[in-house]
């Protein structure tokens, strides 16, 4: 059954696509897995998996929504009638449920936070923001409730549906948020030892580069571009058929790349003149944060306008990994939106709980090494999001044709031929090859493979 909702213009679908794209994963994830991972040589990493693996892949997605006007489920089934290849939309909705339930908790560490900014209990001479952080996220009945309340809103905009609820909240919220980075990135830059930062940051250190680090990259990757769990062919299944899909994926990448490197421009250049550790893990920017606007007049006010931000930003991703769950459900009837928008919700909280409370009363549960929390960020950014690109890749090359391929690409675009058959070749053979390569190299099995020869 056809869609019944669309965007109400393509401005609109852009903001709340990017807003789906750009969330916690440029901004909170990408700082501090840089970090983590070595920092130049990594941010490189993940720039050429964005654009040569991450756009075709987006554009895929596109194509797969917009040209059956269906959501992710029915996208497939309609494509591939009687066949199984319908599970890549499941896939991808069990894998937004599992992203959003972990998802979610860090959305309340963020309302925990706005919530203590707007009484001014953030900022203070001489604190220890490290301490201050896992002190936060050490109370079981804050950070849960305010789990809840980040699901509760989020709920809430999607049971209202596209245009009154999605688009309406992402027209607003993108732009102002391009504006606080700004103001962020003129004062780190200006601290002591800035500069030591922004060399961490975009100086490749190719030294620090293994298999892990370009898993990461390559996870790092679909995770910031919301690729690979087919939110993408629900959100475009809203979108006209005279829209071009070339522009707004160009787009979409761009911002979200843009929105990255001020993300490290903003964090790396406060992390070294600060005295701390880039490498410090998922606290990274609650830490930072408070730090930076400490040392900028009227600090609290910016942190806590760009606390509001930061979590409209996440709002904006949760939105689009709720939406994918509930239309798979509602298949076109929209009378039936809010009850399973609430339905959906609440189960996600639910299975988020251990999720929130891994560094509290979980804290000594580990799943190899990981504690829950990392487990399931684990899963999603670097086995399923992985597994979706690579059935994806294969999917639209053997069961669409060509030509529906051609047209739905090129429709309303100046590009030709040319353009098309890079997109194809890169589709079908190139994402395969190095997701597979990638797995066996972390595996090991590569290595075993080069030593027969």
């Amino acid at each position: 059954m056809q869609t019944s909702e669309q965007w109400s213009s393509k401005i609109g679908f852009i903001l709340s696509a990017a807003g789906s794209a750009i969330g916690v994963g440029a901004i909170w994830k990408l700082p501090y897995v840089t970090g983590v991972s070595g920092g130049g040589a990594f941010f490189l990493l993940f720039i050429l998996f964005s654009l040569f693996i991450g756009f075709p892949l987006l554009l895929a997605e596109f194509i797969i929504g917009r040209s059956t006007q269906k959501e992710a489920v029915s996208a497939y089934r309609s494509l591939a009638p009687n066949t199984n290849w319908h599970w890549i939309g499941k896939l991808g909705v069990f894998t937004c449920f599992l992203l959003l339930s972990f998802y979610s908790v860090i959305g309340g560490w963020i309302v925990i936070y706005f919530a203590k900014g707007l009484f001014g209990g953030i900022i203070s001479e001489g604190a220890d923001y490290a301490s201050v952080f896992d002190a936060t996220i050490g109370n079981p009945l804050l950070v849960m409730g305010a789990q809840f309340a980040f699901l509760a809103f989020t709920i809430l905009v999607v049971a209202k549906g596209i245009q009154n609820g999605i688009e309406k909240v992402s027209k607003i919220l993108m732009p102002a948020l391009f504006i606080l980075f700004f103001v962020l990135i003129i004062r780190s830059l200006t601290l002591d030892n800035a500069m030591e930062g922004v060399k961490f940051f975009l100086a490749p250190d190719f030294s620090s580069i293994n298999s892990q680090s370009i898993l990461f990259a390559m996870g790092q990757a679909f995770f910031s571009l919301s690729v690979g769990v087919s939110v993408m062919v629900t959100y475009s299944s809203y979108l006209s058929k005279k829209e071009s899909l070339i522009q707004p994926a160009i787009s979409i990448v761009s911002m979200n790349l843009f929105i990255a490197l001020l993300a490290g421009l903003a964090i790396f250049p406060a992390v070294f003149s600060l005295g701390l550790e880039p490498a410090q893990g998922p606290g990274l920017l609650f830490v930072v944060l408070p730090a930076v606007f400490d040392q900028i007049i009227f600090g609290e006010a910016f942190l806590l306008g760009f606390l509001a931000l930061f979590l409209f930003a996440t709002l904006t991703s949760a939105f689009s990994m709720l939406e994918i769950i509930v239309a798979s459900l509602v298949k076109g009837k929209e009378e039936q939106r809010t009850k399973y928008a609430y339905m959906i919700g609440a189960l996600i909280f639910v299975v988020g709980v251990p999720s929130a409370l891994s560094y509290s009363v979980f804290a000594d549960i580990l799943i190899f090494s990981k504690n829950i929390f990392d487990s399931a960020d684990y899963l999603v950014s670097n086995i399923l999001m992985p597994l979706g690109v690579f059935l994806i890749s294969i999917f639209v090359p053997l069961k669409i044709k060509k030509s529906t391929l051609r047209e739905e690409l090129l429709q309303h675009s100046r590009l030709g031929a040319t353009a098309f058959n890079i997109w194809f070749f890169i589709m079908k053979y190139i994402i395969p090859f190095v997701i597979i390569i990638v797995f066996l190299d972390i595996t090991g099995i590569l290595d075993k493979i080069i030593a027969l020869f």
